[in-house]
Order: C-alpha cells, then sequence, then structure tokens
C-alpha cells in the first residue's frame, strides 16, 4: 500500500514540472531592455545616434465638437389647451420673426373659453354694483349682516372665476380687454416666441394635438458658439478668454476664431470636458449641430526634442532607445508633448543626463524588433 502512494506521488510531481515547463513564454513579453549587436548587426541596421536638441515649440491642443445653440435660443412650439391645426405654412428652413402667425388652432373649448369669460364679466358688473348697495344698506342697519356677506362671498368668487379666465385667454393668445360679444371666434393664432429659422414641423393640417405634443421647433442662430470636446489631460489648460480656430469638418480650410466662454468641471465616461466658445465673426454658413474641428495654441517653451522617427509605441507606450556604448542600447519609456516640424517634445527623464545621453535618431523600431525576436527565442 506505501509503494502504491509514492508511486503516485511520483508521478504528480512529474506530471506538474512537464506542465510547468510546458507553458509558453508570451512574445509581447519582453525580459530585457536592452539590445546587444554584433558590428555586422550595427551595419545593416543602419543606426543613427545623436544628442538631443533644445527647441522652442509651439503646444498646440487639438479640438473636435459641434457647433451649439444655449437653450434659450431653441424653442419647442406647443398649444397649452391642445386643437386642431386648422392652418400653416411653415417648412424646416424657413424663417420666423417674433410675433409672427405661424399657425391657426381650433377647437371649440376655445369658444366655451371665451363664453365663461365673458358671462362672468357680466356677473361681475353686476355684483359690483349688488355689492355697493347692500355695503349701504348694511351701515344704515336696513338690511342683515348676513345678505351682506353673501353678496360679498359671491362677489369674491366670481372675481377668482374671470381672474383665471383671464390668465387662461392669455396663455392662448387672446387679449381680454379686446374680448366682446362681437368677435368670439373658434380659431386661435399660434404666434413664433423667437427670431429665428424653423427646424422641425411635426404635424399637419387636420391634425389633433394634445397640450404636450411639439407642433414646430424654432432656433434663433443669431448667438451660435462652438462646443468642442477636449481630453483630460488638457483640460487644465484651457482657459476662459483663451483664443483658438475651428473649422468645418466638410471645409476644413476656412477657418473661424473662436474665444472661451467657459468650461465643464466634470469628465464624462470618455475621458473628455465640455467647453463652450463665442465665435468671434459668426458666420450664416455655420449650422447648429455642424461637426468642428480645431485647435488651441499655447504659449511657445523650450524643450528637449528629439526626430519623430526616435519613438517607438509598444503595447499602448511610447519608448526611446539610449545608447550604452557603440554596440549596447536600452528600452526606456518617455512621455511626448507637441509635435512640430518631425520633432516631438520629450518630458524630462530624471535617470538621464540630457547633456552627454546619446539617443537612437532613427531605426529605432528595428532594434524594438531585435528586443520582441529575443523575447520570442527564450
Amino acid at each position: 500500500m506505501n509503494k502504491i502512494i509514492i508511486l503516485l506521488l511520483a508521478v504528480t510531481i512529474v506530471s506538474c514540472t512537464s506542465a510547468k515547463k510546458e507553458e509558453p513564454v508570451k512574445p509581447a513579453e519582453l525580459e530585457s531592455s536592452i539590445v546587444s549587436l554584433t558590428g555586422q548587426q550595427l551595419k545593416q541596421a543602419e543606426i543613427q545616434i545623436s544628442l538631443a536638441q533644445t527647441k522652442t515649440l509651439h503646444e498646440t491642443i487639438l479640438v473636435n465638437g459641434m457647433v451649439d445653440v444655449p437653450p434659450q435660443n431653441m424653442v419647442s412650439v406647443s398649444f397649452p389647451l391642445g386643437g386642431y391645426l386648422k392652418k400653416t405654412q411653415l417648412l424646416p428652413g424657413m424663417s420666423v420673426r417674433k410675433g409672427e402667425v405661424i399657425g391657426l388652432m381650433e377647437d371649440q373649448s376655445y369658444v366655451q373659453l371665451q363664453q365663461d369669460y365673458l358671462v362672468d364679466k357680466a356677473k361681475m358688473d353686476f355684483l359690483s354694483a349688488d355689492l355697493k348697495r347692500q355695503k349701504e344698506l348694511s351701515d344704515a342697519d336696513a338690511t342683515s349682516k348676513k345678505s351682506y356677506q353673501q353678496v360679498l362671498s359671491d362677489y369674491t368668487m366670481t372675481q377668482v372665476m374671470l381672474k383665471s379666465l383671464e390668465e387662461k385667454l392669455k396663455i392662448i393668445g387672446i387679449d381680454p380687454a379686446h374680448l366682446s360679444v362681437s368677435n368670439i371666434s373658434r380659431t386661435v393664432s399660434l404666434r413664433a416666441p423667437i427670431d429665428g429659422f424653423v427646424t422641425k414641423v411635426n404635424v399637419n393640417i387636420g391634425k389633433y394635438v394634445n397640450p404636450a405634443d411639439v407642433l414646430f421647433e424654432l432656433v434663433n442662430p443669431d448667438d451660435i458658439h462652438a462646443a468642442l470636446s477636449v481630453f483630460e489631460k488638457d483640460m487644465p489648460l484651457i482657459k476662459k478668454g483663451m483664443k483658438g480656430t475651428v473649422a468645418l469638418s466638410n471645409d476644413p480650410n476656412k477657418k473661424y476664431e473662436v474665444e472661451v466662454l467657459l468650461s465643464t468641471k466634470n469628465i464624462n465616461e470618455e475621458r473628455t470636458g465640455l467647453v463652450h466658445c463665442h465665435f468671434e465673426n459668426p458666420s450664416h454658413d455655420l449650422l447648429p449641430g455642424m461637426f468642428l474641428n480645431g485647435s488651441f495654441d499655447l504659449a511657445a517653451t523650450a524643450s528637449k526634442v528629439l526626430p519623430e522617427e526616435s519613438v517607438v509605441r509598444f503595447e499602448g507606450k511610447e519608448y526611446v532607445f539610449i545608447a550604452k556604448d557603440s554596440s549596447h542600447f536600452e528600452m526606456v519609456e518617455v512621455q511626448t508633448g507637441t509635435k512640430q516640424e518631425g520633432f516631438v517634445s520629450i518630458k524630462p527623464l530624471i535617470t538621464v543626463n540630457w547633456e552627454n545621453t546619446q539617443f537612437v535618431t532613427k531605426n529605432s523600431y528595428r532594434l524594438l524588433g531585435m528586443l520582441k525576436n529575443k523575447a520570442e527565442e527564450e
């Protein structure tokens, strides 16, 4: 029995050891960051090295977004009492002026509302005179106080009803001061609340609409602005009053100057923030919803730079190669900044002496390929 147990343990140990030896090495994992080249390899790779240069670069923040308008310049037109649309001539794109009739609504409820108002108004005239008379009689003790109080109560209730009906008439655009028996109408004019353009027509003639239904959508493009998305890392650099330029996606050669008005204080799930900018010289070519691309130029700063081809990308990170000597090169992670005229700025490295360090400036990707091949062989 003991021999069997020992035999099983031996088989288990051998199996685990074999499984461990058979685990494949991931090609993407680099065991070493240093690559060594022979003289022949150096000649074939055509590696070039040099010191980092100091250049003054204009750092640029690239942005994208769209033409937008503030909420007060976008209006959804509905009718508070509902009704049938009897007439309209609006089409998307048409211009309208504030107060202009944009539709004609019809419903029997409008007639009833006007009727109730005129009836209560006539009743009010009678109650006003009766209240005055009852007050005089009550003061002279010629009638009971109860009669006066009853008339006063009727007068107050009718006054409340009349005021309520006045406000309802004003909501649908009827002036109570000009309403009389001779001008009661079953139709009510629907007027534009702002100057602007029609963006949507959601109804047709003869359709019944509820109070919550949107009949038309209007926009006033006079106060358009640019709503631009800025990456999280660049948000602290955007300041109020900063100048920039934007262009329509379909016309990149035509530039529009913008000025930052404000920026949001939150970052969305796409790791960007929203910046609102004012157009210095807005054009009628700019319409809400159009896509924009743009940039902001920051103050020029002196930076250590390398040729763009010096930087290699591996697994989402950026690296450069440092010459340890004539045949050994070390791959070091870096953070890049502004790119301009074929050069890219490199943020200072604590472990590197910028004055004496030689960087690989040509064929860096060949060195990266050699490192990856070395990892695969191991």
